[in-house]
């Protein structure tokens, strides 16, 4: 049996301002360099009464982003409490959008050497980012620098089929947000981060099948290497009788392996509701 692959990247790029999306600190890129948790007030370290004030020139990068990705910007948006708990996030949330994104229903022409397609734009959204744990030994360490990063993530349909066209896609908008001013694309200081749901099924099938999400992937070539690897285990699991559960991995760089990190969450695990 021949098998294809579906493929669908979730872009998250930090916006290239000068201040973080609901707080007057200053936005560091390359917070490694800092001393940890001076970049920080109690708004995005979420001490009791602080309120959130949003960043204008993040709404105008996201609003531009989308218009060049052919996008519907929408008249009336929410931001939303994503519920979830990991060490990095102060709030025990994260303030994203959910129902209401800034951006819908668009698309990015990319090439390959098969021809052109159109890959669409599921949604484009802002939202901000966590801090950063750091692990020494058997202690893990928090770094709240960068918790509260203005970040627009850009979720495409599941229109990929093959790790050349996810490599066009990713090429492309990288190159688009750069020219545009809204990232500055430097990858090496984690500015851009991609995230890669890839499941397998018969060729000439329309079901979809269970999928892996390969969390945090931050160059190219990880992209690339982490979508080959995974097709080609998915396909060997369902010749050999086994079956694919959803699943988030993570990409091991040095084995050349995606490995299982926790259980897919869904929408509704999050319990979003209104900021």
């Amino acid at each position: 049996m021949k098998y294809e692959p579906i493929i669908g990247l979730e872009v998250h790029a930090q916006i290239h301002t000068r201040s973080k999306m609901f707080c007057s600190c200053p936005v560091v890129e390359d917070t490694g360099d800092l001393e940890p948790n001076t970049y920080v007030c109690p708004v995005c370290t979420a001490m009791p009464g602080s309120l959130p004030v949003i960043n204008r020139r993040a709404v105008e990068m996201t609003i531009l982003t989308g218009l060049a990705l052919n996008c519907e910007i929408n008249p009336v948006n929410v931001f939303s409490r994503k519920n979830y708990f990991y060490p990095d996030l102060p709030k025990g949330y994260q303030i994203s959008q959910y129902d209401l994104p800034l951006c819908t229903s668009g698309y990015l022409e990319i090439e390959t050497e098969a021809g052109s397609k159109r890959i669409g734009i599921n949604r484009a959204h802002l939202e901000e980012d966590a801090g950063k744990l750091y692990h020494v030994g058997t202690v893990s360490l928090v770094d709240f620098n960068r918790a509260g990063v203005p970040l627009i993530e850009i979720v495409s349909e599941p229109d990929m089929r093959s790790v050349e066209e996810v490599r066009a896609y990713a090429t492309k908008l990288h190159a688009i947000l750069v020219y545009l001013g809204v990232n500055s694309g430097d990858m090496e200081k984690g500015v851009m981060r991609f995230e890669a749901n890839v499941s397998v099924r018969a060729v000439g099938s329309d079901v979809l099948n269970p999928r892996h999400e390969i969390k945090n992937l931050n160059s190219f070539r990880a992209l690339a290497r982490a979508v080959e690897y995974e097709i080609a285990h998915q396909i060997e699991v369902y010749e050999s009788g086994g079956t694919v559960t959803p699943q988030t991995m993570r990409w091991d760089e040095a084995r050349g392996v995606t490995y299982p990190s926790r259980g897919k969450e869904h929408a509704h695990d999050y319990r979003y509701f209104p900021e």
